[in-house]
């Protein structure tokens, strides 16, 4: 094959947030925006990368293939597709040169991984250019570790499998120790429920340190506890576990994993049972964990979730890894201008951007388009 067209989505994480680098469960779904990458080979070893920025800007960078590692050439943007270049050659993949032009309807620093969606799509591409025969997981995995090692940014799998994996009209809970996949039914509009979401305009990056030092406190945690991870730490035994810890902050970072994986398996028990009007608490139970527990969320996102509560959403929360980017509210479908409308006000009266507040929809996984 050549060359053609190929498409990868954003997720937005349901449920279960800082959970998937400690081994836990999670439960997001593919957004319906996607990064969409035309790509063909090419002979010569050259990886040519090129995207339409912001402001129609028009980027391009080329790379020597062979040459490609951790730590060297340019910053950004670029490193994401590039680590993923490096991540199949270096698992034996014969990956030679490429031509990949990139546009994408999904906002960066949002919290919806774009990152993962820009890796996935790659991946996807290469592999069916260069005939791979890649596993979707495999190809996840291979995204993931291009993220950690090449991109340099601490995440969990959950975006790569997200955007690799999703099903359409479902959520899918994953357990990112063994990898097993769970498709659920997702139809809240038959409920007579939305979801909206929420873009803060507030940008964020996995890269910067602070989420590093949330992943590093929950690993001195679970040496602490003796465990392979926080995901060995059950809802039962939670009590006795901070009672060993000292520090005040990895206690706190204790409780947010261990009650965060038990919020995935009641959303999951929830959806099952057809009841998604019980997700509500479950959102709201998260984002205050997330809030005062894990200190990962903003004044913008505080002001989101509670805005929309007051108006009468069922609950919300701020969706990724924090910092900034997007929160989720679920509401009644009668409430839903009324709630887009309050926190439209209430960002306008704390002076702050005007948020970008759309419903959202379970959507496919990555996908070949033409």
């Amino acid at each position: 094959m050549n060359g053609g067209v190929w498409a990868a989505p954003g997720r937005v994480n349901l449920i279960g947030e800082h959970t998937d680098y400690n081994d836990g469960l999670v439960m997001p779904f593919a957004l319906d925006r996607t990064v969409v990458a035309t790509a063909s080979r090419r002979r010569d070893g050259v990886l040519r990368l090129s995207s339409t920025g912001t402001g129609g800007r028009y980027e391009t960078v080329e790379l020597r293939v062979a040459e490609l590692a951790p730590g060297h050439g340019p910053r950004g943007w670029t490193d994401y597709p590039a680590g993923v270049v490096w991540a199949l050659r270096e698992a034996g993949c014969p990956v030679g040169g490429a031509d990949l032009h990139y546009e994408s309807t999904l906002p960066p620093g949002a919290g919806l991984s774009s990152s993962a969606a820009l890796e996935v799509v790659t991946a996807l591409a290469l592999d069916e250019l260069y005939g791979l025969g890649l596993e979707r997981q495999r190809l996840a995995g291979l995204c993931h570790r291009a993220e950690n090692r090449y991109a340099g940014a601490p995440t969990g799998i959950m975006d790569q499998t997200a955007s690799a994996c999703c099903v359409e009209g479902h959520a899918l809970h994953l357990d990112t120790r063994d990898l097993s996949r769970r498709q659920i039914p997702l139809d809240l509009a038959a409920h007579g429920l939305c979801l909206l979401l929420v873009d803060t305009g507030v940008k964020h990056s996995h890269a910067t340190g602070e989420y590093g030092r949330r992943r590093a406190g929950c690993e001195t945690a679970a040496r602490t506890l003796g465990v392979r991870a926080l995901r060995d730490i059950g809802y039962e035994e939670l009590p006795e576990a901070l009672e060993r810890l000292p520090d005040p902050g990895i206690r706190a970072l204790t409780r947010h994993v261990v009650t965060e994986n038990r919020r995935v398996e009641r959303a999951a028990d929830a959806l099952t049972a057809g009841d998604p009007r019980a997700l509500g608490p479950l959102l709201t139970e998260g984002h205050a964990s997330l809030r005062d527990d894990f200190r990962v969320s903003c004044p913008e996102l505080d002001l989101a979730v509670e805005t929309s509560l007051t108006a009468g959403a069922l609950g919300a929360r701020m969706t990724g890894g924090g910092f900034g980017g997007s929160a989720i509210v679920l509401t009644p479908l009668p409430e839903r201008a009324s709630v887009t409308e309050a926190v439209r006000r209430a960002f306008a009266e704390a002076s702050h951007g005007e948020p970008g507040i759309s419903p959202v929809q379970p959507s496919g996984g990555a996908r070949r388009l033409s």
